[in-house]
């Protein structure tokens, strides 16, 4: 068995295992890599699916939105200082920008920097919303005297 651990902040750690690349794992490897290069010579060049399945032509109508037109969801972590109103500001530069908050969890303070700590986390999920909408509300937010460090930004995908 191999197995990998990793340790997030919000999962704290987790392990995931498998059955290791054993001999009869290898073998089962190398004959679907045979089958795969025997389809491929046989098949019809016309309908051939290109190495990664990426058909250049089939998008060469589309058009490339750019960067602060695209519309998506997102995860906000912010280092905040531990005291009243901070999530109250917060919220309210979202609001003024037209972000709706699908979630917020704040952490206690001593979960982030130990017992007695001045600062916490503050984790925001978004409803969708245009990305320059949200470059304008992180750039509020991180000049706030009470954030505290970067803001994370994470843009979520659904692949529906």
């Amino acid at each position: 068995m191999n197995g990998i651990m990793v340790k997030s902040d919000a999962a704290g750690i987790t392990m995931y295992y498998g059955a290791g690349a054993g001999s009869e794992q290898t073998a089962s490897a190398v004959i679907a890599d045979l089958v795969d290069v025997t389809r491929l010579h046989t098949a019809d060049p016309a309908h051939r699916v290109p190495h990664l399945a990426f058909q250049p032509n089939a998008m060469s109508d589309l058009q490339v939105l750019p960067m602060s037109d695209i519309v998506t969801s997102y995860y906000l972590r912010l280092r905040v200082a531990d005291e009243a109103g901070v999530l109250a500001k917060v919220t309210g530069i979202l609001a003024n920008a037209g972000i709706s908050i699908d979630a917020v969890l704040q952490r206690e303070a001593d979960e982030v920097g130990g017992e007695g700590s001045t600062q916490t986390d503050v984790i925001i999920l978004t409803h969708d919303c245009v990305e320059s909408q949200m470059n304008t509300a992180i750039a509020q937010m991180q000049a706030l005297s009470s954030v505290l460090a970067p803001i994370t930004r994470i843009r979520k995908e659904e692949l529906a």
